[in-house]
């Protein structure tokens, strides 16, 4: 077995004991399948957290004691090494949400007595048969959305239950040709270029063009929402976002990487900048804040069809005197 497909198999086996509802699940998943020395980065208010029972404890127990008999709802799965480290470490990806009946309170947030989905995307490193690192990333304002408490209802875009990708053919279980996964990455570190900095002379429109199909979606989080075309999301994402920013740092990713059509990025933190105008509905603050960030992405010939998007604005907001959940 090669290695991308080694180390998904022990990312498959891991979610497939991590998954279950049995007493204990979670502790004993990482015991098995993960390095003594984990290091697990998730959103707030969980940030960085080592050693399995601490993991267990603090996440995966009370989220699946709240999301009762919960499902993993997997959309998009694929692995690669990572374009920003010559190391030889697999990352495999998982993105979907997890699903199950909100019948207990979690980080404040008040139960329902219904179904719910948790929307996340998982980065696992695997080195020597072991999960070294796992960074996941979820929307907690969808959840609260889906409960009746949107912090954030003064969305740009569209808030939704975001579907996975139009061509249903995210799960990459078997290899894909090396050569699909190298046009995939070069494509997104080329937009990284274009986009990242904020520097083009070109209309933003236009500059959007150089890497996305005109009819591309981006799947934002919740707080900002979904859309769709370029002419859309320039207007009720790109173009507000860059508008309420200043003194934008360079972009820092930990791990990029792409197999087949599909690839994605993250970073802790992504980038810095400054709130020096209205943004989400609130007021500018004048202060700098990280901003933790995961992409993946679909290409569909040589552009970007689509991206979803998790931004840690609970994070964000905290860093600006904004404090949203009463934890």
């Amino acid at each position: 077995m090669n290695p991308l497909q080694s180390a998904k198999q022990i990312v498959q086996d891991f979610h497939n004991i991590v998954d279950q509802n049995a007493k204990g699940a979670a502790y004993k998943a990482i015991e098995q399948y993960c390095s003594d020395d984990l290091i697990w980065r998730g959103y707030y208010p969980f940030d960085e957290l080592q050693t399995a029972e601490n993991i267990a404890s603090k996440f995966w127990d009370p989220l699946k004691n709240s999301l009762q008999s919960m499902q993993r709802r997997e959309d998009v799965f694929f692995a690669g090494h990572n374009a920003m480290a010559d190391d030889g470490a697999v990352w495999v990806v998982s993105m979907g949400h997890l699903m199950g009946l909100f019948d207990n309170p979690w980080i404040g947030i008040a139960p329902t007595g219904k179904i719910a989905a948790l929307r996340y995307c998982e980065f696992s490193c695997v080195v020597g048969g072991k999960i070294t690192q796992t960074t996941m990333y979820f929307d907690i304002p969808h959840l609260m959305a889906q409960a009746g408490q949107n912090p954030f209802p003064n969305s740009t875009a569209q808030q939704l239950v975001q579907p996975g990708p139009m061509t249903h053919d995210g799960l990459l279980y078997e290899d894909r040709p090396r050569e699909e996964g190298a046009k995939t990455l070069a494509l997104i570190n080329k937009m990284c270029s274009e986009l990242g900095q904020w520097q083009s002379d070109l209309p933003l429109e236009d500059e959007l063009r150089l890497s996305w199909h005109e009819d591309m979606i981006w799947w934002g989080p919740t707080g900002i929402g979904s859309t769709y075309t370029i002419e859309r999301y320039a207007k009720q994402h790109s173009g507000p976002f860059r508008a309420a920013f200043s003194d934008r740092s360079k972009t820092n990713h930990i791990a990029r990487l792409a197999e087949g059509h599909y690839g994605g990025f993250f970073g802790w933190p992504n980038f810095t900048a400054r709130l020096t105008g209205n943004f989400m509905g609130f007021a500018p603050t004048g202060k700098s804040a990280e901003f933790r960030v995961i992409d993946i992405y679909r290409r569909d010939g040589d552009k970007l069809a689509e991206n979803w998007i998790f931004i840690d604005l609970l994070y964000f907001w905290k860093q600006q005197g904004i404090e949203i959940l009463n934890v």
